[in-house]
């Protein structure tokens, strides 16, 4: 199992079961906090660099929300063009800059690798919150977290289930690396449902069907939607090389109450990793499934905040004094 204290945590494959059991046991300890119902302040005066050259929204906040509720400071930077990398720094130099303002960074970054490369250069633990079309390690942990959560209040295990992952598999990276997560467990299906031009990458799907899993890959969403888990993922526009070129994609697979009702399971649970594109000519995740009990994103939004709590303790090496630093909460909330 890796040595979570002063590590990278750059990808989903530095991550065993029992390194991934770890984090979900201190992921644990941690909702008291995350639901305001106690404070800590185990990480008073450490800093936060919130590295984010990528748009992002949920990500981002769920971070500094994670840093903040065990004490500690977020410094952020947001763009491309509002970072020294659009004068020509090197990542390597932005590393070594931005690691000596902080004690962990989290990163993320439109190119493959390039967190990975940055880590080099870093003197603190760096975190991937995302590069390119690559990895994204702590969705993945927070998908796989709620999956877990899910099933067992249904009395059911990842162990032999099936999973149907629907939408853009090709540049989807949480889809990439929760399947490797996935791989590690035994006996799941999987069924692969995508346009043929947007399909799972090769590379991911040996990873599974290496590890003696069974693969279902279609092109249509009816006849394949009668899993325990249903994720479904967005059109990743910004990977196409124009928007015109996105948009023959845009809205195929859409799931609404109807369809869900007639397709799939009285219990199967809805994943996405939102923002679910709610354009009229998307709505892939419609809203009048906002009411259905088995729709987990917002579940899977506030899984991601202790989780990212989980992997600051575990990196930072005060997993085990959290509640040590505990306090009460003075504050009206009905969380």
């Amino acid at each position: 199992m890796i040595n979570f204290t002063g590590s990278h945590i750059l990808s989903v494959n530095q991550l065993d079961r029992d390194a991934i059991a770890k984090i979900f046991e201190t992921a644990n300890t941690m909702q008291p906090y995350a639901q305001r119902k106690k404070r800590t302040r185990v990480l008073d005066g450490a800093i936060l660099g919130n590295m984010f050259f990528e748009a992002s929204t949920r990500t981002r906040v769920s971070f500094g929300s994670a840093f903040n509720l065990l004490g500690g400071f977020v410094r952020e930077t947001t763009g491309m063009s509002s970072s020294a990398l659009a004068k020509g720094e090197s990542l390597y130099d932005t590393a070594r800059v931005l690691s000596s303002y902080a004690d962990v960074i989290a990163m993320r970054h439109p190119e493959s690798g390039s967190v990975s490369e940055f880590a080099q250069g870093s003197m603190v633990p760096v975190i991937n919150g995302g590069d390119g079309p690559n990895e994204h390690p702590t969705q993945a942990l927070l998908d796989l977290y709620t999956i877990e959560k899910e099933l067992n209040s249904k009395l059911q295990t990842i162990d032999n289930m099936h999973i149907a992952m629907v939408g853009d598999l090709k540049f989807g990276r949480t889809v990439h690396s929760l399947s490797k997560l996935l791989a590690q467990y035994k006996n799941i299906t999987f069924s692969l449902i995508s346009p043929k031009e947007l399909a799972m990458p090769d590379s991911i799907v040996s990873i599974i069907e290496d590890a003696g899993h069974k693969v279902i890959i279609s092109d249509e969403i009816e006849g394949n939607l009668d899993a325990d888990i249903l994720y479904l993922t967005r059109i990743q526009e910004e990977r196409f090389p124009s928007p015109d070129e996105a948009n023959k994609y845009r809205g195929q697979f859409r799931l609404n109450q109807q369809i869900y009702t007639k397709h799939c399971k009285s219990n199967t649970v809805i994943m996405h990793p939102l923002p679910r594109d709610s354009r009229s000519d998307a709505n892939e995740l419609d809203t009048d499934l906002n009411l259905n009990p088995n729709l987990a994103i917002f579940r899977q939004v506030e899984n991601g905040v202790i989780i990212r709590m989980a992997l600051f303790a575990l990196t930072l090496g005060v997993a085990d004094q959290v509640q040590q630093h505990e306090c009460d909460v003075n504050w009206f909330t009905q969380k």
